[in-house]
């Protein structure tokens, strides 16, 4: 139901790394399904799948769940969104 999108110099595998630390840590969601550009996780506070994808210097990620942007779980995907930076050096948002 929400869908959020953001840049990042991150590589593919650099972001579903920290999604998988803070989907588990902050959600308690688990991964369910995977590609080469796209994870989903699951749990009890719902479901949120990442596609992400290269262009140049830069990753694009697309963050798709099924609750309303007030749910725990879209706060905790704009939470990782923010800990994503624009170039590097960049320092984490919170």
């Amino acid at each position: 139901m929400s869908d959020y999108e953001r840049s990042t110099v991150l590589s593919t595998r650099e972001v579903f790394a920290r999604a998988d630390e803070i989907f588990t840590e902050r959600a308690e969601l688990a991964r369910t399904a995977e590609s080469r550009h796209t994870v989903t996780w699951a749990g009890g506070e719902g479901t949120v799948t990442l596609d992400v994808h290269r262009h140049g210097p830069s990753s694009i990620v697309v963050a798709r769940t099924d609750r309303l942007r007030t749910s725990k779980l879209d706060t905790v995907v704009r939470h990782l969104l923010n800990q994503l930076p624009y170039q590097h050096g960049d320092p984490p948002r919170e």
